[in-house]
């Protein structure tokens, strides 16, 4: 029935047929509904108690953080030898929407350690530095950082302004970095610096720091908007000593080590985004359904009806493109432009949807005890960190004009 009507041109050259995308089957097996399950009981269990208490304290759950490392949930999809617990990406998205969907502070935390450490240490590290750094990164007895952005190059990562001058048998690191997630709780943190201003971001490199490393300092905590209970800050590197073997892949590497990283980073953050609207939406049903307004419950006023119509396709639009990425990340396909659609959309779903949300409480979703406020401050940063939606246009783009 289907015939081959277009191709798409990725930025590595790699081509994808249309008829290759119609066997897709997001059925879900009984061990993907098991690990939901699983996901979604911890969450009501564990996470809801105490998720406005460390939102108005910007209290970092580090007791639910110790759970989530022995349910498997910081080393999702690291190989069992590594000790993680060897799950499929599909099985990563399914846990973080149940997680996003009461506490965002602590699903990014999740994201964090998962997408951007662990698989950056996974995929492009030496044995050594998996065997020294991965094992307990996996299995949440360390927590790891992704340090990136700077308070001059956070779209920009080509305008790395921290060095690291290669000194023989180490690098010298000096330089800033901002909005750090896990900054000063971590363990271990993924550092990319200018090594040879002259190469672009061919003079990029990814270093392997620890914390407790004499001239890493971490500054103050930030107070933000959302995700409050997530634990972000500056760090500050001052003449620190990184020994070689601590350098992830060969000279030049950093920059596409970070896009490469970055790119399944998009997946994490599109399915925490999916899961706080959806949060959103199961309390405005909820509370449409107990409401009585002019003598029957608000969900019976069409007003309120075709809000939650709207809701319900645009999130069930949203969680197709999440589950699309995931799944060709794990047949082994390019997911690059897959995941920043995905982001992209689910971002805007959460952000539009989360003040829907708060609409159909009326007065009372401006209180916190509802929830909802905290869910439609939550949703603001999913535009931004992690790529924001203008750098998630630019990706899409250029594949179609150029592809």
């Amino acid at each position: 029935m289907f015939k081959k009507c277009y191709e798409i041109d990725t930025f590595d050259n790699l081509k994808y047929e249309y008829n290759k995308y119609t066997s897709m089957d997001f059925s879900l097996t009984e061990e993907h509904m098991m690990i939901r399950d699983a996901a979604r009981e911890f969450a009501q269990t564990e996470l809801l108690p105490g998720v406005i208490k460390r939102d108005n304290e910007q209290k970092f759950p580090q007791e639910l953080v110790k759970k989530m490392g022995e349910l498997g949930f910081m080393g999702i999809m690291v190989d069992p030898k590594y000790g993680g617990s060897g799950m499929d990406t599909i099985s990563y998205v399914l846990i973080m929407e149940e997680l996003s969907k009461i506490d965002a502070s602590a699903s990014v935390m999740v994201s964090v350690n998962n997408s951007l450490v662990c698989y950056g240490l996974e995929a492009f590290g030496t044995d050594a530095q998996k065997q020294k750094y991965l094992t307990k990164l996996a299995t949440g007895e360390n927590i790891g950082a992704f340090c990136l952005s700077e308070p001059e190059a956070g779209s920009d990562a080509t305008s790395q302004a921290t060095t690291a001058i290669d000194m023989g048998d180490f690098y010298l690191l000096n330089g800033t970095k901002n909005w750090i997630t896990n900054g000063g709780r971590a363990d271990v943190y993924l550092v990319i610096a200018q090594t040879d201003k002259s190469k672009g971001h061919r003079g990029i490199n990814a270093f392997i720091v620890e914390k407790g490393m004499e001239g890493f300092h971490i500054g103050p905590k930030e107070d933000k908007l959302g995700i409050r209970g997530s634990d972000t800050h500056t760090l500050q590197f001052n003449e620190v000593k990184v020994p070689k073997e601590n350098r992830i892949g060969e000279d030049g590497f950093g920059f596409k080590f970070a896009m490469k990283t970055l790119s399944g980073g998009r997946i994490g953050i599109a399915a925490q985004a999916l899961g706080i609207a959806a949060g959103a939406y199961e309390l405005a049903l909820k509370y449409s359904k107990e409401r009585k307004a002019f003598g029957t419950e608000i969900c019976n006023h069409q007003a309120i009806a075709f809000k939650l119509a709207d809701m319900f396709t645009e999130i069930e639009a949203a969680r197709m493109l999440v589950m699309k990425a995931a799944w060709l990340k794990d047949q082994g396909e390019n997911y690059d432009i897959a995941s920043a659609m995905a982001k992209l959309y689910a971002s805007k779903v959460a952000m539009e949807q989360t003040v829907e949300a708060v609409q159909i409480h009326g007065g009372n979703g401006f209180v916190k005890e509802y929830h909802v406020e905290r869910l439609m401050r939550d949703a603001k940063i999913t535009q931004i960190y992690e790529g924001t939606s203008e750098i998630q246009k630019i990706v899409i783009s250029r594949a179609l004009i150029h592809g």
